[in-house]
């Protein structure tokens, strides 16, 4: 042990060192500093304005089971009108292909969103690029739009003037005023959109669409997650893939790319795995040998990697690797796991001449409950009718893939095919998709990083002669802003610490306060790789036995009780809290939403009563601001509202001047009370800051207060010119302000300590959050303190408003040497070398300390790092709390296979694979350079732990020791009153720099121990084995009687665009 507990008897450090009065230095100290931050907040002020009028107040008690049913109604409500609208649309597309006779000669102009409004040299628009009306938009995130017209986007191997893509075009004209007429019915709906099977996008409203720095567009609607979910049902799939010799060379880059495409046809409600075969039959990933698992991101990334390392040798045995996937397709049936729906293998062969009629006879025949479809790799068509017989007799589909940019087209052939029994059924079924990013969907800068969900449905034909063929027009659909949704569970109602959640039937979060989708590389932010597939065990990671994900997953109305650990800051620090959680499904989605209270805080509502005319006038007020995230007034729909803020939207509304404001009474009223109460505050701050000394009180900078409503006044003490955090209560310091997923942290941290204290914390400019050290900027670095005020007693102890103070550290350390000589601390100090420390005790080790002798000192100071980490202060003062981040991003092992280059698009890999060739054929014997990414310094998605040190309020004071080896190190320790402020005294002879540093970094967390590879390897597996609970899709549509099963394949598509096949060129002499 390096130290050990003195008791509670005053220490001696010395022999014959007189006691220390460290309780009354931290009073005089602790007095001194309540006085400075009680008279330029006002809370004293405050509280009395509030004790004031409590008698007036009704306190409403939350029930929140009511409440989450009332929100989960509201709701579907919203998203109900979000289907209407789609409807509307497949009903006009499938109208108007009814009535259009396909004319393979057709000419027909249309606005081409990639050529619109270019002009070629002779100052004339381009062929499909005629003027095209563009306006920023505010509704659609201030993007240049057309709101009358839709365009349409190609993507670049789709050639723009193919026949069927003109008819196609021609065809959907009709949709133009649908999509104009839905938006006038809901000025809520964002873009609309219809996906052709064709693969043309047709966008409503229109823009530009960029391409990207290499002139290409790779966006193809028919690989979006909504387009295959509405185009199909669950599907359980087996890939095959020949590895023998003959598939050497361009052919094994084929085969790969191919089986890439595949998995990205696949979501979270598919099952997969991939089988490899030559002389002998392995599943590329040994684990998962013997079964399915479900296609999530993680597993379709993780067997992107392991494709990429397959290589072709020995000869090739089909009929095994056929057995072996009917296998696991029947055992997974019977036993009820799976997609349950759709089951299929893809094989991808350059060839098969062995006798496998034998095997379909025994494992497919006579009911064909698995569709086979058949990949040709290779311009050889010697065993062309082999392959294809495979795939006609198994109600499947035969393509032959030539080229790499071949392999899309043919790919997504199989999904018209799974969704034929559903279009001659005609069920037009209803998908929500998982949250994704709009920024993935369009190529511009300015298009912000918003979670969506997509609502969609498939288009089918309605003509009679192609009936049995069930074909397959395209998708339509629409996006969904997830905060339009939360905007529904208002933040007022759900008190300090609550808030609002969304999760799928698989377990994955929507939305969530602490889901953090984005990750800083270099200065620019990008989406997470897995940031759509966060488990909710992941966020609510106290819910160890998963009861609250189940129930939820399951569409269960009910409510769960737990204590848990919230990091706030950054991570920096934790409050300890006990939620109710109250959870309900959304009717007619996949989803399920949840609602979480705290203890204490969420339980109550106060009311109060005040005129219009009184509250109005208090409104007026220059020091007062709203929530401009909340909403109080509903300003995003009428064009004519949306400049408007939400304090001058109700202001307006108060005074009748728009009648037409839709707004939030019971909020409004909350406002008119919390203005009227706060009001006599900015006359109390004015008259403070006009009578201020300079000489005795310089330093103090600001005074805020905010409320439950969201309301917020501040006052300067100084001119702004002089404010040392420039941030603070700004939209550029989201943690200081109220938004929409959280009250102001200074806000929840003082909620969670005794009324009448001030938690004291350092605010920092600077990025990382650390306050700089330099002597410069010592003395401009500000303290805040935040203090609740509250005039009701337990059991409703209820805090409506907090009130705080902005001052310089450098005030602290003038008051705080006044008090010491005041009280004879200096001669005491000098005498017996001692050094003085004030200290935060939360977190303690993430902030500067003030040291009495020399100012200030880093608590990386090793022998203060020792003192504060190993069972001394902290095992009496504070407790050590591990906490963890299942969504962090660590640096990836230099030895780490990365799969982070897969072709993503067949233009990528035609690209990839012509650069190869021609460097090959050209530069023989020469090394062809690429850029090479640094593996070192990629980041991918890993779970990290990290430690927090926790104030622990009912310990006053300590003392100890700290064994340095050849001396002992003495310590007292007093808590400073009113505060979470520590005053630490200690000796300065003892030398305890051997010690290092205390490890503050998270660290990453290891399912593996370091000495016994093969339990590592049992672990790995297990986990990677491990299928979570889901909830599947109520529909299924698998086969059809009428279905036309001899349409399997083996004619041409799709042109590919002439251009195409000139574009690796052009890229290599760029």
């Amino acid at each position: 042990m390096w130290c050990s507990a003195l008791g509670n008897q005053a220490l001696r450090f010395l022999s014959g060192t007189p006691r220390i009065p460290l309780e009354s230095w931290a009073d005089a100290f602790g007095g001194e500093l309540y006085s400075i931050v009680t008279k330029y907040s006002g809370s004293l002020l405050l509280q009395k304005k509030y004790k004031d009028v409590e008698p007036t107040l009704k306190i409403k008690e939350v029930d929140g089971l009511e409440l989450v049913k009332k929100f989960s109604e509201q709701m579907e409500s919203m998203l109900r009108r979000k289907v209407e609208a789609v409807e509307r649309l497949v009903e006009a597309a499938e109208d108007a292909d009814l009535n259009h006779e396909y004319n393979s000669s057709l000419e027909f102009d249309y606005y081409n969103s990639l050529l619109i409004n270019d002009k070629d040299e002779n100052d004339n628009y381009v062929e499909l690029g005629d003027e095209f009306i563009l306006e920023p938009n505010e509704h659609f995130n201030n993007l240049l739009v057309n709101t009358t017209y839709s365009d349409i986007q190609l993507p670049t191997n789709v050639y723009n003037k193919d026949p069927a893509i003109l008819n196609g075009v021609y065809m959907s004209e009709a949709l133009n005023p649908i999509f104009v007429d839905n938006f006038e019915r809901d000025p809520t709906l964002t873009w609309q959109y219809f996906g052709s099977s064709t693969g043309f996008f047709r966008l409503y409203p229109g823009i530009k669409w960029l391409p990207d720095e290499n002139g290409v567009i790779s966006f193809d609607c028919r690989n979006r997650g909504w387009y295959i979910q509405a185009a199909t049902s669950p599907k359980d799939i087996v890939i095959i893939v020949d590895v023998s010799g003959s598939m050497k060379g361009l052919r094994m880059t084929i085969a790969k790319h191919t089986i890439v495409t595949i998995l990205d046809t696949l979501g979270e409600n598919d099952f997969v795995n991939i089988i490899a075969y030559n002389d002998y039959v392995h599943f590329i990933e040994p684990c998962f040998k013997g079964i399915l698992v479900q296609a999530d991101r993680d597993n379709r990334e993780h067997f992107k990697q392991l494709v990429d390392e397959l290589q072709a040798k020995g000869v090739g045995t089909v009929s095994k690797a056929l057995t072996e996937s009917f296998k696991i397709l029947r055992e997974f049936r019977e036993a009820g796991q799976g997609g349950l729906c759709n089951q299929a293998i893809m094989l991808i062969t350059d060839g098969a001449v062995e006798d496998y009629e034998a095997v379909f006879e025994k494992y497919n025949w006579p009911d064909r409950r698995v569709r086979v479809f058949t990949y040709l790799i290779g311009r050889e068509v010697t065993f062309a009718p082999n392959v294809k017989w495979i795939a006609c007799n198994n109600k499947g589909y035969y393509t032959q893939i030539s080229t790499l940019a071949d392999v899309q087209e043919n790919v997504m052939e199989y999904l018209h095919v799974l969704s034929r029994p559903m279009v001659i059924n005609h069920d037009h079924d209803i998908i929500w998709t998982e949250a994704y990013m709009d920024s993935a969907l369009f190529a511009s800068q300015a298009q912000s990083l918003l979670l969506m969900t997509t609502v969609a449905m498939p288009v089918f034909s309605k003509k009679n002669e192609t009936r049995s063929h069930g074909i397959l027009l395209g998708v339509v659909g629409s996006d969904v802003p997830l905060r339009e949704l939360l905007k529904l569970a208002p933040r007022y109602k759900l008190g300090v610490h609550g808030y609002a959640f969304l999760n799928t039937n698989n377990g994955y979060i929507l939305s969530h306060p602490d889901l953090r989708p984005l990750y800083k590389e270099g200065k620019k932010l990008k989406p997470k790789p897995n940031y759509n597939s966060v488990d909710l065990s992941e966020v609510e990671w106290e819910d160890q036995d998963e009861i609250l994900r189940s129930a939820m997953i399951n569409g269960e109305t009910g409510y769960l009780s737990m204590d848990v650990k919230v990091p706030v800051d950054k991570g920096k620090r934790v409050l300890f809290l006990t939620n109710d959680y109250f959870f309900t499904d959304i009717s007619g989605t996949p989803f399920s939403l949840g609602v979480v209270l705290s203890r204490g805080h969420g339980e109550y509502i106060l009311l109060g009563n005040t005129s219009v005319e009184e509250g109005l006038h208090d409104l007026l007020q220059p020091d007062l601001s709203l929530a401009n995230e909340w909403i109080y007034c509903i300003t995003d729909i009428d064009p004519d509202h949306r400049k408007l803020s939400q304090l001058e939207a109700v202001i307006r509304f108060l005074t009748g001047e728009e009648p037409d404001l839709e707004c939030d009474e019971e909020l409004v009223q909350e406002v008119l009370f919390d203005a009227v109460v706060t009001a006599p505050m900015e006359a109390y701050w004015t008259t403070l800051a006009l009578n201020m000394s300079l000489d005795t009180e310089a330093g103090v900078e600001m005074a805020f207060l905010g409320t439950r409503a969201g309301l917020m006044r501040s006052a300067l003490y100084v001119g702004s010119e002089k404010i040392s955090n420039k941030k603070f209560l700004t939209q550029k310091d989201k943690e200081s302000i109220f938004t929409m997923d959280h009250f102001p942290l200074w806000y929840r941290r003082a909620a969670e300590h005794p009324p009448g204290s001030f938690i004291y914390s350092i605010v920092s400019e600077d990025d990382s959050g650390n306050p700089s050290l330099s002597t410069e900027q010592k003395e401009s670095l500000p303290h805040l303190a935040s203090h609740t005020c509250s005039s009701f007693d337990p059991p409703l102890l209820l805090f409506p408003a907090a009130v705080g103070v902005q001052i310089k550290l450098d005030l602290l350390q003038r008051k705080f040497w006044m008090a010491m000589q005041q009280v004879g601390a200096s001669a005491i100090m000098q005498r017996h070398s001692l050094m003085l420390f004030i200290s935060k005790v939360d977190a303690v080790l993430h902030h500067i300390q003030w040291h009495f002798n020399e100012g200030f000192s880093d608590v990386s100071v090793p022998w203060v790092g020792a003192l504060l980490a190993f069972d001394c202060v902290l095992v009496v003062f504070c407790c050590r709390v591990t906490m963890y981040d299942y969504q962090a991003m660590c640096k990836v092992p230099y030895h780490h296979h990365s799969g982070a280059q897969p072709l993503l698009s067949p233009i990528y890999a035609f690209v990839a694979a012509v650069k190869w060739l021609i460097s090959d054929f050209l530069m023989r014997g020469k090394s062809w350079e690429t850029h090479k990414h640094k593996k070192h310094d990629m980041l991918q998605p890993c779970d990290t732990e990290y430690p927090v040190f926790v104030y622990e309020p009912a310990i006053k004071e300590t003392n100890g020791l700290i064994n340095c080896g050849d001396c002992q190190k003495m310590f007292v320790a007093q808590q400073i009153i009113s505060s979470n402020l520590l005053l630490l005294v200690t000796d300065t002879v003892c030398d305890c720099s051997i010690f290092p540093p205390v490890p503050m970094d998270a660290k990453e967390v290891k399912y593996i121990l370091p000495c016994n590879l093969a339990h590592n390897a049992s672990v790995k597996c297990e986990r990677m084995r491990s299928q979570k609970l889901r909830r599947r899709p109520d529909s299924c549509h698998a086969f059809h009687p009428e279905e036309n099963a001899q349409d399997c394949g083996g004619t041409a598509g799709i042109s590919v665009c002439p251009a195409l096949l000139l574009l690796p060129l052009v890229l290599l002499l760029r």
